[in-house]
């Protein structure tokens, strides 16, 4: 079963919310999981999440493949998160959350003992893949932690405290503060509750999205000097030599497309950072931005990937700079052929204007 709501139909529709309730409260081993290298809302929805079950006096298994940075052990609970090597062979039930395919969930989840388990998904990822056996996917929200806010009345269980802190920094980050595109009157009615709960704006601000180390601040200035700009499609990359110059950690650089996009003559940015895989292996995480009127969720999700329009991300094999080039070179492609489209849909419409005035005085 699934339910895909569009930014006008966010809340859940009565069969999707009667299936959830029979999913989890059978449920006596419940693991939850989100996504690899966990952000805001990876955490805030996972941690959200164990909050709300807690009230059912459920104990789940919270837990992610990577490691989620210290900056967000404020959120009551971090220190339940458990590494994929204490997840379990068998459960009765998994909720994935803030992921747009089972790939997402890493090292986690496995499909040869979990394959079989009852999968609920909760994502508001337009490129969605409906992998679950219960699908809840709404592109209209700007956060899975608002979406938990609807589910958390639906289930009955009180906004406030921990639940509250860990819902307002997945949507607070998830939106750069309250100030990205899909910021609209559902998501400031979702912080007004969470506010009310007992969560502060302004202190999940300055420790998310206003937080950067010195060593970050030097791997940054590295980055940028070295960022490149054409056909208004900007990116820059981040190689591990860059990383241990500055004496940076794996998270920095996180944010950075975000930064980039900002710039007057960008439509598009794109990072490209240097990782290793589970395996050792040497791969490169691609996120994409997009100013409004532009969508880059289509090129990650041909690449393996996923997102929305105006954020999104894919990872690939391959060494950096042959990735970088191939996918800004996707990049322009796609700025090309989405530029092109709306010319011709605003020649077209013009036209058909021109008819109608002609029709008229006719």
């Amino acid at each position: 079963m699934t339910q895909t709501s569009t930014a006008g139909a966010l809340f859940l529709l009565p069969e999707i919310e009667s299936a959830i309730r029979s999913a989890i409260l059978p449920a006596e081993r419940i693991l939850c999981v989100s996504h690899v290298s966990p952000d805001g809302d990876a955490i805030g929805s996972l941690l959200g999440m164990g909050w709300i079950l807690g009230h059912l006096n459920k104990q789940p298994t919270l837990a992610l493949a990577d490691k989620p940075s210290a900056d967000f052990a404020y959120i009551p609970g971090f220190d339940q998160i458990v590494g994929a090597s204490a997840v379990a062979d068998t459960y009765d039930l998994i909720i994935c959350l803030d992921a747009s395919s089972a790939d997402r969930m890493g090292s986690v989840y496995r499909p040869a003992l979990h394959g079989q388990t009852l999968l609920l998904v909760i994502d508001h990822h337009i490129t969605n893949t409906n992998f679950g056996t219960l699908n809840w996917v709404a592109p209209g929200c700007a956060a899975v932690c608002q979406m938990l806010v609807y589910l958390a009345d639906a289930l009955g269980a009180p906004i406030e405290g921990g639940l509250a802190v860990a819902l307002l920094t997945g949507l607070i980050t998830d939106t750069l503060g309250l100030r990205t595109s899909n910021t609209d009157a559902h998501v400031l009615q979702a912080a007004m509750r969470l506010t009310e709960g007992g969560a502060t704006i302004h202190e999940i601000v300055a420790r998310t999205i206003q937080s950067r180390s010195f060593a970050g601040m030097r791997l940054w200035g590295a980055i940028l000097s070295e960022a490149k700009l054409q056909e208004r499609v900007i990116w820059a990359t981040i190689s591990q030599a860059q990383r241990k110059r500055a004496g940076a950690e794996e998270k920095e650089g996180e944010g950075l497309s975000g930064f980039l996009v900002s710039a007057k003559e960008a439509d598009i940015s794109a990072t490209f950072t240097e990782r290793f895989n589970s395996a050792g292996e040497r791969v490169v995480e691609c996120s994409f931005r997009a100013k409004p009127g532009f969508d880059v969720s289509q090129v990650a999700l041909s690449l393996g990937g996923g997102g929305h329009p105006p954020a999104a991300g894919c990872t690939l094999a391959g060494p950096l700079e042959d990735v970088a080039a191939q996918v800004s070179n996707a990049l322009k492609d796609a700025r090309r052929s989405q530029l092109a489209a709306r010319q011709a849909m605003a020649a077209n419409a013009a036209h058909q204007n021109a008819a109608h005035q002609n029709a008229a005085h006719g």
